[in-house]
């Protein structure tokens, strides 16, 4: 018989407990087993929640707009939320030098991150108890600008790491750089190093100097701390050790580091483009309507004047006091050289020279160049009495009537008798068709009120009008295009002007100009518009003050003003067309 085996000493090992030892190490496996698995399945969901990488990665910026002066230089830009396209290729070396210099020094020599840099910040900060330095990549910085918001989140940095990845993968070192270079967020919103340079020191990043380099790489750091317009001591403080890296690094030598240090200066800010800005959206309705809807960078070449501009604007801020005004200038042919459509663009961007309002006397010129059309001279005498038609009987500004006076007299003195009685005697049509003729016939209500300027009409209407008569009688068409090119030059539109079609006669022009020039005389309603240069103008002042205009004209020139509260309530009973409206044409002119 089989009797039991007495245990042996391997028995009692084979049914021992496992000992701590062993059962730590077996705990500490499978907790590193199930920590990689709930790290690889975290990585998979922050993979899967990632943007679309090659749909952002070839966004399209929106098309922008360059608005040129009537010389070719540049006014502003509408719709540049990137600069222009940079590259290696196409820099001066030393642009991307600087950048590489302070922001990455090793970057064509490690990987899409930079162990080395990163544990060397991840000790100084450990040291120093907060967040002193950055070991970022340009890789790194790269899949941020481009994918990433900027929070500061685990996910967001393990999809950084991800995508630095992915990006050295796809491109090479130059090709990131240039990522980088053009996604870069410096100026307001605005992306890209040519969009700094643009702003920082009016140039392309093409042109940019190496202190200009050396100064936008400052920027890289946190562009408002170190922006050459914002802090400048502070970014020539830090473009001067960029310069130092540079020759350290041999990019540069140091007769070249010398030699830009001392070219290091604050930025000089960009012209005020709000002066501009009136202009610049009226150009942009005026592209649509000539070509309609663009899909590309264009360069619009403007027929305005930057000087002229700039001192309309000036004038006009100065002048309106508490009310609105407006102004716009164009040469004899219809070619605009400056328009404000308000005293303070980022008060109102309502275009105020593009408004119809009632102008009141300055739409007389109309009758009385049918008069003059019809063989009346500026001696041909009329009576100045009360006038009425049915109920409207309106009367005279200052309710005086002076009986018989010649043409001339009553045109410079501005009565409302004389130019209803020219009506009833040549017909409402005969005005109308006159209107018509010059340009702003259709908008005209056919009734007596029309006459005194009752029908509601734009600054640009009216002073269109005028320029008819110091264009020799002949057909004006306001213009503010002469050509659109793309960004390679292609010509996209090109104005062609058509011949133009005599209007008036060489007498009636004659005789309008005459009378013209004596409203600006002693003793005419617009004399506080009279200069050396001025040739002539009238005034207009619509029902209760409600509007005050005045239209002038000087040897090359015909300016629109406009005055009143867009509300269309009442001015102070002492604002006519020939006060501040005639002030303001006169401060232009002289000055």
């Amino acid at each position: 018989m089989n009797l039991p085996r007495k245990p042996n000493d391997l028995d009692k090992k084979e049914n021992a407990h496992p000992s701590f030892k062993r059962r730590m190490l077996v705990y500490l496996f499978n907790l590193i087993l199930i920590g990689s698995v709930f790290v690889a399945g975290y990585v998979a969901v922050i993979y899967l929640r990632m943007p679309s990488l090659d749909s952002i990665l070839h966004e399209t910026r929106p098309a922008a707009v360059m608005f040129m002066d009537r010389n070719g230089n540049e006014i502003r830009s509408s719709g540049r939320i990137m600069g222009a396209p940079v590259s290696v290729e196409t820099l001066p070396p030393y642009v991307w030098q600087a950048i590489v210099a302070i922001e990455d020094k090793r970057f064509f020599k490690h990987g899409p991150i930079d162990m080395r840099g990163t544990t060397r910040a991840l000790v100084v900060n450990l040291f120093r108890g907060h967040f002193a330095a950055g070991g970022s990549s340009i890789t790194q910085q790269t899949a941020k600008n481009i994918f990433l918001s900027r929070d500061k989140k685990i996910s967001r940095k393990v999809q950084e790491l991800i995508l630095s990845h992915w990006l050295e993968n796809r491109f090479n070192k130059n090709q990131v750089l240039d990522l980088y270079m053009n996604r870069v967020s410096l100026v307001g919103g605005m992306r890209g190093i040519d969009a700094a340079s643009r702003v920082m020191f009016q140039v392309p990043a093409t042109k940019m100097s190496l202190a200009q380099a050396a100064q936008i790489a400052a920027m890289l750091k946190a562009p408002t701390t170190y922006s050459p317009l914002k802090n400048p001591e502070k970014n020539i403080t830090r473009a001067r050790t960029i310069l130092t890296e540079m020759v350290r690094q041999g990019y540069i030598d140091i007769n070249q580091a010398r030699a830009a240090a001392r070219e290091l200066a604050p930025a000089t800010p960009a012209p005020d483009t709000n002066k501009y800005r009136y202009w610049t959206d009226f150009v942009l309705d005026e592209v649509g309507s000539r070509i309609g809807t663009f899909n590309t960078d264009l360069y619009v070449y403007t027929t305005i004047d930057m000087g002229l501009q700039e001192h309309v604007a000036r004038v006009l801020a100065n002048k309106v006091e508490q009310y609105q005004g407006a102004v716009v200038a164009m040469e004899y042919d219809g070619a605009i050289r400056a328009m404000s459509g308000g005293a303070d663009y980022q008060t109102s961007q309502f275009n105020r020279v593009l408004a119809t309002r009632q102008p009141g006397s300055a739409f007389k010129p109309v009758v009385y160049l049918v008069a003059l059309e019809k063989g009346m001279r500026p001696d041909s005498y009329v009576n100045d009495s009360q006038f009425a038609i049915g109920d409207y009987n309106p009367k005279n500004y200052n309710e005086r009537y002076y009986g018989d006076i010649s043409l001339a007299t009553a045109f410079a003195k501005s009565v409302n008798s004389v130019p209803l009685k020219l009506t009833e005697t040549f017909g409402i049509d005969s005005v109308l068709n006159m209107a018509g003729r010059l340009g702003v016939g259709t908008k005209l209500r056919r009734e007596y009120s029309t006459v005194l300027g009752a029908s509601e009409m734009s600054l640009l209407d009216l002073t269109n009008i005028y320029a008819v008569i110091w264009n020799n009688g002949e057909s004006v068409r306001p213009y503010s295009i002469t050509k659109i090119t793309d960004a390679s030059g292609n010509i996209v539109y090109e104005r062609n002007p058509s011949e133009p079609i005599t209007i008036l006669s060489p007498d009636t022009v004659s005789y309008m100009t005459e009378l013209l020039s004596d409203v600006v005389a002693v003793g005419g309603t617009g004399h506080r518009a009279m200069a050396p240069n001025v040739l002539g103008g009238k005034t207009g002042t619509s029902n209760n003050n409600r509007d005050a205009w005045f239209v002038g004209a000087t040897n090359n020139l015909v300016i629109g003003v406009w005055l009143g509260n867009d509300d269309f309530t009442p001015m102070s009973s002492k604002i006519t067309g020939g006060t501040i409206p005639a002030e303001i044409f006169h401060d232009i002119v002289a000055n």
